[in-house]
């Protein structure tokens, strides 16, 4: 049996290892990933669709997605996301290089989707919680460039719940995997 097959056969079906490799001595996963990209994403309408339950936030009033791309646009670059981090004083610096930022919608659903070159804890969830206050009509969409700016959490929006967000990809400066370090 395989490490892959092996952990899988322990893990929750939720949970898949896609592949793994011998790495070098002292090889960090989380401290040696030089892009991550999550994604976040909301069901939107007036009645919760029963099969997304777990799995997107649902948010019954109407969401104006043009508001939420403008509003987005304004954390690409590098900035202080003190104001989208859970507390002051973790493990790392609050400074932070988000490289793509994309609001997506299909049907029902609302994808966000950032990349940056690290994250800070709950991070995703706080930007998406200000996001939604935009496209409610809480705030206009040069609110959330104000509240970067003002690095106060307190002035943002809500944290969003855990249950919308996926990590989707890990990248590292190495090849770990065959096709190029990307998983």
């Amino acid at each position: 049996m395989t490490v892959r097959a092996a952990l899988n056969a322990t893990l929750p079906r939720d949970v898949r290892v896609l592949a793994a490799r011998t790495v070098p001595a002292g090889f960090d996963a989380r401290r040696a990933a030089r892009l991550k990209r999550y994604a976040y994403l909301i069901g939107r309408g007036p009645v919760a669709v029963p099969f997304l339950r777990g799995y997107a936030w649902h948010v019954a009033r109407p969401l104006d997605v043009a508001k939420m791309r403008t509003a987005l646009g304004g954390l690409r670059g590098q900035h202080d996301f003190s104001a989208f981090q859970a507390a002051a004083g973790r493990d790392r610096p609050p400074v932070c290089t988000v490289r793509a930022v994309r609001v997506a919608e299909r049907g029902g659903l609302v994808g966000i989707f950032l990349s940056a070159d690290a994250f800070l804890h709950h991070m995703v969830r706080n930007v998406v919680g200000t996001l939604v206050e935009v496209g409610q009509g809480r705030r206009p969409p040069e609110w959330v460039s104000e509240v970067l700016e003002g690095r106060d959490r307190r002035r943002a929006g809500p944290t969003a719940p855990g249950h919308g967000l996926y990590l989707v990809s890990v990248r590292y400066p190495l090849p770990l995997f065959p096709g190029g370090g990307r998983h």
